[in-house]
């Protein structure tokens, strides 16, 4: 595919300006960055004829091209960065650094949340995994077309390298990390359902639910159902692994004030 030739920069509103120093790039047609930040509640209500906002003016085309980006930039690099793993290994890595989690972390390390266009019903914050992966997968399909893929790979790069590497060992995905988790406690296989499954053909999202006996459940939000319920074991394994700290913290507080007593 041949790279557009890269524009001079128009002049763009304070608060973007603001976010391309976040981002580390300077859009050529800060048009597109407005339509990254643009969530598909803000576009109001359907026509008169019911008809749906055009699509092109909410960030979700701009998402679909930037999740097929990251996807390849990633897959590249996880071959140069561990030569001599094999797909059993490098898809576990791919997996968690292009889930929503992932995405959502980098989006909040950019303040995304401050400047993306949402319904005042849907207000986008830190706590909102999905609003906020989507704007950044927006974003880097933003890049990809207003620089090309160099845009797109030095942001990409500036913000997942040093996760990727950190991580030496491959990781578990969440569906099996939670599953050997209760097993070890002697609790019931995670049990999974669909909550709600919503979007049009070409972004869906689902939301799915886990619940284990004795656990409580947790919800996960993805564009597949394999993502969401990746999403949802991880949550809950959090909330697992949190309440476990909490009580062994209770025990260890139990048994120092029993040894203060008999001394």
């Amino acid at each position: 595919m041949s790279r557009r030739k890269r524009q001079a920069p128009t002049e763009i509103p304070t608060d973007l300006a603001a976010l391309e120093r976040e981002l580390g790039y300077t859009f050529a047609d800060p048009g597109l960055l407005e339509r990254a930040l643009t969530h598909r509640s803000a576009l109001g209500q359907r026509g008169p004829a019911g008809e749906a906002p055009p699509a092109g003016r909410s960030n979700e085309r701009l998402e679909f091209l930037g999740d097929r980006v990251l996807g390849m930039v990633i897959a590249e690099r996880l071959l140069q960065t561990f030569p001599n793993e094999a797909e059993g290994e490098l898809a576990p890595r791919y997996a968690a650094l292009v889930s929503a989690p992932s995405l959502a972390r980098v989006a909040a390390k950019c303040n995304l949340a401050t400047h993306i266009h949402t319904s005042q019903a849907q207000r986008a914050d830190a706590t909102d995994t999905a609003v906020l992966a989507d704007a950044c997968e927006a974003i880097i399909g933003a890049l990809y077309l207003d620089g090309g893929l160099e845009a797109a790979d030095a942001f990409i790069g500036a913000h997942w390298d040093t996760v990727m590497r950190a991580d030496i060992a491959p990781p578990k995905d969440p569906k099996t990390a939670l599953q050997e988790w209760a097993q070890g406690r002697g609790l019931p296989l995670p049990s999974y359902r669909v909550v709600a499954s919503e979007g049009p053909p070409h972004a869906p999202a689902f939301v799915m639910g886990v619940t284990v006996e004795g656990l409580g459940e947790a919800t996960g939000t993805g564009r597949s159902k394999r993502l969401a319920t990746a999403s949802a074991a991880a949550a809950l394994l959090r909330q697992a692994q949190t309440v476990s700290r909490v009580q062994a913290n209770a025990d260890a507080q139990k048994k120092n004030a029993g040894k203060g007593k008999t001394s």
